[in-house]
């Protein structure tokens, strides 16, 4: 394997030659990946990191797909947090202090399996971003029409509109991103600090109610014992790698990051208790508010909000600006996704998987500024794609199923790393760590067999299905295409 030696002081693993090829060149590889980094800027710290965890991780449509559970949500998120999302986070915090390097997850697959492995999770985890960042319009456009009132309600339905918001969200994600971290750090900071206030004021919100009479009960913690379904098993699978996930992806820019080793870990610890309240008590105050039937899985934020707040006359205007705050939120989060994704062709690059063009830097901000034109242009025309033969909400669970499928598979890989990879570093992941990758890759396992069926109503189930197991096994064989077309492209010019 790899890597033979253990871990210093600062977290990276240090190696030494076993004598033989494979051990010489993998170390080779993570020498040259560190000296790629050292040209890229260290803008992010325990702040922006611990920001950017929680505004990445807090979905927003979360809260309505466990609001759907109704009083049971309760038991659904524990089963979630005890079988996932502590899993997560201890091999989380393992891996990224063994392996600190830009590329993050990428770097930990291929150097704790191969470059083959490394190659196709990159593949996944950038269709994820692409096809994610591509359903920015549709959920963007949802919260302008409860901002704005019923007048709006004509945008939800206008294909015309949301491909035109998707073009100017996706084109001042690009410049961001160029221009680099020194400013799309604040972008993500400033999404971080809405998403706590934004949350703050659905916690309180029951409270208030209470108070002025508004709401007549709030038994945030109450629950009921759930039935056993296929329904509720595909809840629960949402609820954890769905929910719960996306510890590692700030990892992809440990490159820039000051202190990698340290700082992320802290960023774990500081936001995994926040989340975990944020999501427990904002899906009771859904619930408090909202028959199950009627939750909106788009927009359950804003509905609460508008719902909840209805009552006070002077509620109108505080509302809508609380709505807008919450459109400015769901960019962010697209802005952290497509920031750290475009990353992943450059690392590829580094590696000779793609072309050096995907790894070319911008002269003056030393950002990979191919590399994010391409995501930029992708997810624009998946966004296209997915407007065309079916409803708003069809549409956007179609994307959203197959978004989190492609990112299942690269926690698939993230979870045996511990199990059944790195089989020459010391020392050997504990006990306890390998059974926690174990919980981890059981549940999403859950949610990738489970996920091929729509939580809403559509025209045909089976040929959502169909659809969502069409799109993840093409996608996948273009991946393994480009992957041996660069190879051979490699083999021929080390031949002439």
């Amino acid at each position: 394997m790899a890597l033979v030696g253990n871990t210093g002081r600062s977290g990276r693993v240090t190696t030494e030659s076993s004598g033989d090829t494979p051990s010489r060149e993998l170390a080779t590889a993570e020498a040259r990946v560190a000296a790629h980094s050292a040209s890229l800027k260290k803008e992010l710290g325990v702040r922006d990191l611990t920001l950017t965890q929680i505004l990445f991780i807090v979905g927003l449509t979360w809260i309505g797909v466990a609001g759907k559970l109704g009083p049971s949500h309760v038991i659904f998120w524990l089963l979630a947090l005890v079988l996932f999302y502590l899993p997560s986070a201890a091999v989380v915090m393992y891996l990224n202090k063994l392996m600190p390097l830009e590329g993050g997850l990428y770097q930990w697959a291929k150097l704790g399996f191969n470059q083959t492995i490394g190659f196709m999770l990159a593949w996944n985890l950038w269709l994820y971003v692409i096809v994610f960042t591509s359903e920015i319009g549709i959920a963007c456009v949802t919260y302008l029409s409860y901002g704005l009132g019923p007048s709006a309600a004509w945008m939800t339905t206008s294909t015309w509109f949301v491909a035109l918001c998707t073009a100017v969200i996706l084109s001042l994600m690009v410049v961001t991103s160029t221009i680099g971290l020194s400013v799309g750090k604040w972008v993500h900071n400033t999404g971080g600090i809405f998403m706590i206030i934004i949350f703050s004021a659905l916690l309180l919100l029951p409270v208030l109610g209470l108070l002025t009479g508004t709401l007549k009960e709030y038994h945030p913690l109450r629950t009921s014992i759930p039935s056993v379904s296929l329904y509720n098993l595909n809840i629960l699978g949402k609820l954890g790698f769905g929910a719960l996930g996306g510890f590692e992806y700030i990892a992809i820019l440990a490159g820039e990051t000051r202190a990698p080793s340290r700082s992320v870990g802290r960023s774990v610890l500081i936001a995994a208790p926040i989340i975990a309240l944020m999501f427990v008590l904002g899906t009771s105050t859904v619930v408090a508010y909202v028959p199950t039937n009627d939750i909106d899985l788009i927009g359950p934020l804003p509905q609460v909000l508008r719902v909840g707040f209805g009552p006070f006359g002077i509620a109108g205007p505080l509302v809508t600006i609380a709505i807008l705050m919450t459109l400015v939120m769901r960019v962010a989060q697209a802005s952290v996704s497509f920031t750290a994704v475009a990353r992943l062709p450059m690392v590829a690059g580094w590696d000779r998987m793609l072309p050096a063009w995907f790894s070319r830097l911008h002269g003056k901000y030393q950002t990979p500024v191919n590399s994010i034109a391409i995501v930029g242009a992708s997810s624009f025309a998946i966004a296209l794609l997915s407007l065309v033969g079916v409803g708003q909400a069809e549409a956007f669970q179609l994307l959203f199923n197959a978004s989190g499928m492609f990112y299942a598979l690269t926690y698939v890989v993230m979870f045996a790393i511990p199990l059944i990879g790195l089989r020459s570093v010391a020392p050997k992941p504990e006990l306890w760590l390998k059974l926690a990758s174990l919980s981890g890759l059981l549940m999403t396992v859950l949610y990738i067999a489970l996920s091929v069926f729509p939580i809403i109503k559509v025209e045909s189930v089976s040929v959502f299905a169909f659809k969502i197991i069409l799109v993840i096994v093409v996608m996948n064989l273009v991946g393994i295409g480009v992957l041996v077309a660069a190879r051979r492209g490699e083999g021929s010019v080390s031949t002439s």
